[in-house]
């Protein structure tokens, strides 16, 4: 028997730790395993030598282990870490399979979206370089759903479920005044706008907000959003619009652009904001109705509290799976979801190989948004639907969500 490492890494989602449970659950049921460690704030715990006890842990706390399925963010925290390649810092190579070594590990598991997935790639490629049998298996996680290989991410449908009632709720807050309107809905998205595609979800037959929406997969027009505009407010006095905060102009600039330019992360990528504050200030100057901007921010990615069922049973299996393919002796692959049947909805839970994935993006189909550019097709609805179905039953304590703190676990440190 051997030992195994898990951790976490890129921005929070409310399925991510529904993997890391999965994981936990079939690492203890296995036969292979026998120690199983997390490491805290990603790959960075490896490098500080903050690593948890995770298999005794939740051995003398069993309970926990249903309540960290509906704990949203990382249980273990994370970090925004970019791998060097081998050739620039061997050292970081060597030091970090030291520590493997120094704890017996056999398997590594990280749960994250784009870049987590190329520390995985990096990882199983040096594992190959110097021969070591150390199985590097990938966890998707993003509600940004931009990762190829898979037909959805755990997180998405969760996120896409909290976007389409935020949607309906303002609505029917804006539904209320007697006066011509614009709300401008910022939602996030880079490159891939498929969190925005799915506000689609909250028209009802009463409503049919958001009335315009706007992805990054194709080109945004000043002249043809005010003209999109003006002409509904021909047969209507509230227009409710959703936009990705990463629109491009038609050269690929960011509409945001002045805040894209001065603010990047790690890995290089534009820190984006303002968009709707932008379109805003446009909309006020050439129309002159009532407009008001709302950017939902961080709120979209760990909101529990609108969680969907499907997304959280399906993020534990995919955990659980994971152990599966690593006892299989599989390595360099990130899990997949393969959506087999759309009525009724099934899912099978297979493997990718990792160079197939990272450092690769998945952007909405363009056959799926409309031809005027502010819209999507029902292709887009039918496939997010099946998403965000049925709610996580949640423990209450003093009128809030009683959530797993890892303070708990603090004791378990080794």
């Amino acid at each position: 028997m051997s030992n195994c490492i898990i951790a976490q890494s890129g921005g929070p989602t409310a399925a991510i730790n529904a993997s890391l449970a999965g994981v936990i659950e079939a690492a203890i049921e296995s036969s292979k395993i026998e120690k199983i460690y997390g490491s805290i704030n990603g790959i960075e715990g490896v490098f500080k030598n903050q690593v948890i006890d995770l298999g005794n842990f939740f051995s003398d706390y069993p309970e926990d282990l249903d309540t960290l399925k509906k704990t949203p963010a990382m249980y273990l925290g994370s970090c925004r870490y970019k791998l060097p390649e081998y050739d620039k810092a061997p050292e970081v190579y060597d030091n970090l399979f030291q520590f493997f070594n120094k704890l017996n590990i056999s398997y590594f598991f990280y749960i994250g979206g784009n870049d987590s997935m190329d520390t995985v790639l990096k990882l199983s490629q040096h594992a190959k370089r110097i021969e070591s049998s150390i199985r590097f298996i990938g966890i998707p996680k993003t509600i940004d759903n931009d990762l190829p290989g898979t037909d959805h991410t755990p997180g998405f449908g969760s996120a896409a479920k909290f976007i389409a009632t935020a949607i309906l709720e303002i609505a029917h807050d804006t539904y209320i005044y007697d006066l011509q309107s614009v709300t401008i809905v910022e939602i996030m998205g880079r490159n891939a706008g498929w969190l925005t595609a799915a506000s689609a979800l909250a028209r009802t037959t009463y409503s049919n907000a958001p009335d315009l929406i706007y992805l990054p997969e194709v080109s945004f027009s000043k002249d043809l959003f005010l003209q999109d505009i003006k002409q509904l407010q021909k047969t209507k006095r509230h227009i409710i619009i959703a936009v990705s905060e990463g629109i491009k102009d038609s050269n690929g600039q960011y509409i945001a652009a002045a805040e894209a330019k001065s603010k990047t992360d790690q890995f290089g990528h534009a820190q984006l904001s303002g968009v709707a504050k932008t379109l805003e200030a446009i909309v006020s100057n050439e129309i002159g109705c009532k407009v008001r901007s709302i950017e939902i921010s961080t709120l979209q990615r760990s909101a529990m509290h609108s969680g969907s069922l499907t997304d959280i049973n399906e993020a534990v299996l995919v955990g659980r799976t994971a152990v599966k393919k690593a006892e299989e002796n599989q390595t360099g692959i990130m899990m997949t979801i393969v959506r087999t049947i759309d009525s009724p909805y099934t899912v099978e839970f297979k493997s990718d190989l990792i160079e197939n994935v990272a450092n690769k993006e998945k952007c909405v189909p363009l056959e799926w948004i409309t031809e005027s550019k502010n819209d999507v097709r029902s292709e887009l609805i039918d496939y997010v639907f099946p998403l965000i179905q049925g709610e996580p039953s949640l423990t209450y304590k003093n009128g809030i969500p009683n959530f797993l703190s890892i303070k708990n676990a603090s004791k378990y440190m080794i």
